[in-house]
């Protein structure tokens, strides 16, 4: 038996894309040959200190969301670890983001140095992350992380290259994450208040800087009256894209729903038209991988990892289309892409055939899970 331990700083019921990526792997690969456990946040009273989800169990620590309690996290995963390791005897270690390599350098200066692989996940820039006056302090930690890691694993060729500007020189595997096909493939709609003759423009996922959702809205005064805007998910900008919507007189054309269940989500891509999301920075984007999966037009920007899987027919002449491509902080460009859409429905379906075929073929979890096992956790393991 070949036990793995996991560092994340969430975990379920709290899930992103990095939550559902570890969730969707280990269930496909826990066996009898291998075993996974995972230490993350406590971020509730109401969450259990331990438990088995799925196929991995679970250790949850500390308590709380404040910036304290997520500064304080690494020590006390580190220590966590450690105490952990005295009873299973860890093979080695899953680093979920650059982050949590925070525990594993701080146990590697304790004396225990075990093999680790680190997935990057990351949607911001690079300098971003590293740039940040309270992250600048700790950055040759950070730096440490990387270049210690046994194998780094990224989930697009974007992160492939931040890895190696992060001062990583080993092996760099790309794998990208995946999405559940048949369950996005084939759902039921959801009432999302569309009347006759309308056309809704979707998108899920959080209401950050970085996902652009306000050049969103101030591309809608360019579109007909018709046509409106459902957004699925939570964020700090919430209040301020309510007001933009407010100022550009297209609130009434604008539906923010701050939560959906997970397992809902196909249904109200089904309901949509297009998925919208023109980001000024991602890692990859598991929201477009879904949308495509359920023949959704997908309009995006091609920034960091976006660029692997939407081509566009006038920017990528040598490439089948997937999708619409734009620049950031166009709205002019959306609103073109949203038109040329409903204008040529015929198109739109060839392009979004396309799409869902190129998922089904290379980001079905099946296909992903399988990739982790042969060219990441084979390896790892080896080497430990």
């Amino acid at each position: 038996m070949k036990r793995v331990l996991i560092f994340s700083l969430a975990y379920y019921p709290h899930v992103g894309g990095a939550e559902v990526a570890i969730k969707e792997i280990t269930d496909r690969l826990a066996s009898r040959d291998m075993e996974f456990h995972l230490i993350a946040m406590r971020m509730d009273a109401t969450s259990p200190a331990e438990e088995v989800i799925g196929g991995v169990r679970v250790f949850r620590i500390g308590g709380g969301r404040s910036y304290v309690a997520k500064a304080l996290f690494p020590i006390a995963a580190a220590l966590e670890a450690r105490r952990l390791h005295t009873t299973f005897h860890y093979d080695a270690c899953w680093a979920m983001m650059l982050y949590m390599t925070f525990p594993l350098t701080l146990l590697r200066m304790a004396g225990l140095k075990l093999p680790y692989v680190l997935t990057l996940q990351e949607g911001d820039p690079l300098e971003h992350v590293f740039g940040r006056w309270r992250i600048r302090l700790f950055s040759p930690l950070l730096r440490s992380g990387i270049r210690h890691a046994t194998l780094v694993q990224t989930i697009s060729t974007f992160l492939a290259r931040w890895a190696k500007q992060g001062g990583y020189c080993g092996e760099i595997v790309v794998i990208p994450n995946g999405v559940d096909v048949a369950r996005f493939a084939v759902a039921s709609s959801v009432d999302i208040g569309k009347k006759e003759g309308e056309r809704w423009l979707t998108h899920t996922g959080r209401l950050v800087h970085k996902n652009a959702l306000d050049t969103v809205l101030r591309a809608l005064p360019l579109l007909p009256a018709d046509v409106h805007f459902l957004s699925l998910g939570d964020g700090p900008d919430k209040q301020k894209l309510e007001e933009l919507a407010k100022n550009l007189g297209v609130q009434d054309r604008v539906r923010f729903v701050s939560y959906v269940d997970i397992s809902d989500v196909p249904k109200y891509l089904h309901a949509a038209d297009i998925f919208i999301r023109p980001s000024r920075s991602e890692g990859m984007g598991n929201s477009f991988i879904e949308a495509m999966a359920a023949g959704v037009p997908v309009i995006a920007t091609q920034e960091g990892g976006i660029a692997d899987f939407l081509f566009d027919a006038k920017r990528n002449p040598d490439k089948s289309a997937t999708g619409w491509a734009v620049d950031k902080d166009s709205p002019e460009q959306i609103a073109k892409a949203v038109k040329d859409i409903l204008a040529n429905p015929e198109d739109a379906r060839l392009v979004t055939k396309t799409a869902q075929e190129m998922v089904v073929q290379k980001y079905d979890w099946d296909i992903v899970a399988r990739a982790m096992r042969e060219k990441v956790f084979a390896r790892v393991l080896k080497t430990g």
